[in-house]
């Protein structure tokens, strides 16, 4: 459910239909930074925000863009640029060290395992799923920019649920790992 609430605004964003691209955005703003304001106040750190940060900028400068000019040859890229931000935003974390899926396993997994090598070797690994996904998606998206918005929505969907999906399978299978040792 963290995954969930974390894109929320790229999900409510990706469900409002393409015509009212300017309300979706200034919505999706809206939620990132009531998000934001919800896990600050519940005691979670920016660092553990990376996601949720990104997004409020990304949406911020979407929602200028889409009301000051509503008919901009933008608007068609605009979910391709989505999955490329997603894909800067994560693979950013990667490259300062901080995965952005650390901040979410961190509200489900005890503190003693923070610091240890395997749960940050975990999240480095799908967080570059995620970022693969997303950049995937990008590319994906930008060919099909002028095609009907049935496949751009397939593939928007294709490039959460691929990596949600790995997130839940390869966390389950370390999980498993760790379990057995433990019983050696």
């Amino acid at each position: 459910m963290s995954y969930l609430r974390t894109f929320a605004p790229w999900i409510v964003y990706a469900v409002i239909p393409s015509a009212h691209w300017n309300w979706a955005a200034l919505i999706a703003l809206v939620l990132s930074i009531a998000l934001i304001a919800q896990q600050t106040r519940a005691g979670r750190g920016l660092d553990a925000q990376i996601i949720e940060l990104g997004s409020a900028v990304f949406f911020a400068v979407i929602t200028v863009v889409a009301f000051v000019s509503p008919d901009s040859g933008l608007h068609p890229y605009t979910p391709a640029l989505s999955s490329a931000a997603l894909a800067l935003i994560a693979g950013l974390s990667l490259a300062v060290r901080k995965p952005f899926t650390l901040g979410i396993a961190k509200q489900t997994t005890p503190r003693e395992f923070w610091d240890q090598p395997l749960f940050i070797r975990t999240n480095v690994i799908i967080t570059a799923v995620w970022t693969g996904c997303f950049a995937a998606g990008a590319i994906a998206l930008a060919g099909l920019a002028h095609s009907g918005s049935t496949v751009r929505t397939i593939v928007q969907i294709a490039a959460f649920v691929v990596p949600m999906v790995f997130t839940l399978r390869y966390v389950a299978h370390i999980q498993a790992k760790a379990a057995q040792l433990r019983t050696r």
